[in-house]
């Protein structure tokens, strides 16, 4: 804990020696769950949460992070949650406190983030009296309001009820198909003594289920066994297995495809990726799932929706041909057509799968090579990488894929005669066509949205978290941005992919609060948050947050002076060209107002002269109002003969 604390300045014997309360409970699981962070902002019906964040605080337990609106709170424990892959959490006052909040619940309801939601309640006593801020069942219901963007919403009324909502709410945000969870809890709940003596373990509770079925897992390796063209496509629900997913890639030649969601899954570098399928992907992915040569599809932690499918395109995703693998069944529903569902854990299958791969290939000595360490024989031999597994690969490419040579300016440490020493990477490939390679090496000033993302990629780390926001900025990022990523194979981290996107409710602004807890919850780790005029002018008061907590985000605005998604819809869809336009902000001048440092991009040569190494360790955030070239219609070419049809129709 920083010295500069002002709740550790004024310790004060009173709060030192206060009984345990109900709030105190709260923070107490939220300790046992190792969360560092709650979101969120003060008021009188949520001041006893704050005050044991206060005393939690200060024995460095879990602390307060004071957002600017409340909106922002929960896209920053969405953006927590993410990173760590633990409950986020946030909180909120009664009254419109608690109403604020509900845009970025709804907004991690739809993307299956584990959030906890609490907000305050008037005085049991008030209820039905017309207090200030009643948000009761008699007033403005905000229990009932969360109950249709959460996973479970309830009032408790007792402060006996508190930790048995607390573990059921806690339990069912972490388990399948995850999701936000609210308590709404009274003033004179959370003030009320409670016992200390709970001993509830709630780390065992919480464990995902790693039952398969086995019957299942068989009939899907003997389908992937017997395949000649397999093609993977992998959603967001794929990360928790994505090590597994690229080693079975390998070993049986499949090609690789991301729903926009699941960007970032792979590298883009990757030998069998095809790029990205659905809403503003890459025609090399939507071709591949068009292609009759394809036998087999598996898609994997997809839901199916309209920017997976390109608004449900016919293709081999949506037919017989495919195989849904999904932690939940939910989603079945938008894929009635396919050869075969399976729910389950999974992590449990594909491990179940590598394992069965092994043992049907225990004598051939390249596919050994190709597993992991723990699913070879004990007494396997330990020599250099099988060259001649790795030629066949290469030579298994189809020859119709085009490949693009990139030069990314990175430099990786590898072991040469037990000494290390460092060596440029290689020109790099792609696999996959870009919309327009031309634009993506462009010069020209005011720069172009193609060679921004292409100097983002280029120019920042591996393990640069990048975060795009709701319009133009996502559509741009799931194109053209293409980071460095040197992993092919390999174990991950639960929480895999360094591209975030939150598109399932599309709310504006998500990026800029995400941002913020990811920065907290990765520290060392650069943080970028691309975004556009009109979203930092909806929720930009963030960076206020970021300067305070000296979080070092590059924030990238997009600045064409319009409400950019609107302006080129209605010029695709050949509409009335109205309420776009926003008056000039010199972004600059408003991020220096509160503290951050500012600099204004025009060209491709503005961008060369940052310090990007300098930009990461900053103490601090950095704004880069970038002027883009406000006349370049973003990657949706697929979405253009829709729209028109829609209008005629």
């Amino acid at each position: 804990m920083s010295p500069q604390d002002p709740i550790s300045a004024f310790p004060s014997p009173e709060h030192q020696s206060s009984p345990f309360r109900a709030a105190d409970l709260i923070i107490d699981y939220l300790e046992q769950l190792g969360i560092e962070y709650v979101f969120g902002i003060p008021g009188g019906g949520i001041e006893p949460l704050y005050n044991a964040l206060a005393r939690s605080q200060r024995r460095g337990g879990p602390r307060a992070i004071v957002a600017r609106h409340e909106t922002g709170a929960a896209f920053m424990a969405d953006g927590y949650a993410r990173e760590t892959g633990k409950l986020g959490v946030c909180c909120a006052t009664t009254g419109p406190g608690a109403t604020n909040m509900i845009t970025g619940v709804a907004s991690a309801f739809l993307d299956r983030i584990p959030l906890l939601a609490i907000t305050a309640q008037t005085s049991l006593r008030t209820f039905g009296r017309g207090a200030i801020q009643e948000s009761s069942c008699t007033g403005v219901n905000t229990v009932a309001m969360y109950q249709q963007c959460t996973l479970y919403s309830s009032l408790v009324s007792h402060a006996e009820q508190l930790e048995t909502k607390l573990i059921n709410a806690i339990t069912i945000a972490l388990q399948p198909p995850r999701g936000p969870v609210h308590l709404s809890i009274p003033l004179d709940i959370m003030r009320t003594p409670l016992s200390i003596d709970h001993g509830n373990n709630l780390a065992s509770l919480i464990k995902p289920s790693q039952a398969v079925d086995e019957t299942a897992v068989e009939q899907l390796f003997r389908s992937m066994h017997n395949a000649h063209s397999p093609v993977l496509v992998l959603g967001a629900g794929a990360r928790e297995a994505i090590g597994n997913i690229l080693e079975i890639a390998l070993l049986i030649n499949a090609q690789i495809v991301t729903t926009p969601h699941g960007k970032g899954l792979v590298s883009s570098y990757h030998p069998r990726y095809r790029g990205v399928c659905g809403l503003a992907g890459h025609a090399t992915a939507q071709g591949l799932l068009k292609d009759p040569a394809v036998d087999i599809v598996l898609a994997i932690g997809t839901d199916l929706d309209e920017l997976a499918t390109n608004s449900w395109t016919p293709n081999a995703l949506l037919s017989k041909k495919s195989i849904f693998i999904d932690s939940t069944s939910v989603n079945f529903a938008r894929s009635p057509k396919a050869g075969q569902h399976i729910s389950g854990n999974i992590r449990g299958i594909f491990e179940r799968l590598l394992a069965r791969f092994y043992h049907e290939h225990k004598n051939d000595e390249e596919v050994l090579w190709e597993l992991p360490e723990h699913n070879r024989p004990k007494n396997f031999p330990v020599i250099p990488f099988n060259r001649r597994a790795h030629e066949r690969r290469r030579e298994s490419l189809p020859s119709s894929i085009s490949g693009t040579v990139i030069p990314l300016q990175h430099h990786e440490r590898h072991r040469d005669n037990d000494r290390r020493k460092v060596v440029a990477m290689p020109p790099t490939t792609r696999r996959f066509v870009l919309a327009d390679e031309r634009k993506y090496l462009s010069n020209a000033a005011p720069i172009k949205p193609q060679r921004l993302m292409y100097d983002l990629s280029r120019l920042l780390p591996p393990t640069t978290r990048f975060l795009a926001d709701i319009g133009n900025s996502f559509l741009w990022v799931i194109h053209y941005l293409h980071p460095f990523d040197r992993r092919i194979l390999g174990s991950r981290t639960p929480i895999a992919g360094t591209i975030r996107l939150g598109m399932g409710f599309a709310s504006m602004g998500w990026a800029i609060g995400g941002a913020v807890g990811t920065a907290l919850a990765a520290p060392g780790n650069p943080v970028v948050c691309i975004t556009g005029d009109g979203a930092l002018l909806m929720s930009g008061q963030e960076l206020n947050t970021a300067v305070q907590e000296r979080l070092p985000i590059i924030f990238v605005i997009l600045n064409d002076a319009a409400y950019g998604t609107v302006k080129h819809g209605q010029q695709m869809a050949e509409a009335e060209p109205i309420g776009f336009e926003l008056a000039p902000v010199d972004f600059g001048a408003y991020a220096r107002s509160m503290g951050a440092q500012a600099f204004l991009i025009k060209s491709p040569d503005d961008m060369a002269e940052l310090n990007f190494a300098a930009l990461c360790k900053h103490a601090g955030p950095t704004v880069l109002d970038v002027h883009i070239d406000p006349n370049e219609l973003p990657p949706l070419h697929e979405r253009i003969s829709m729209l028109k049809t829609e209008i005629v129709d």
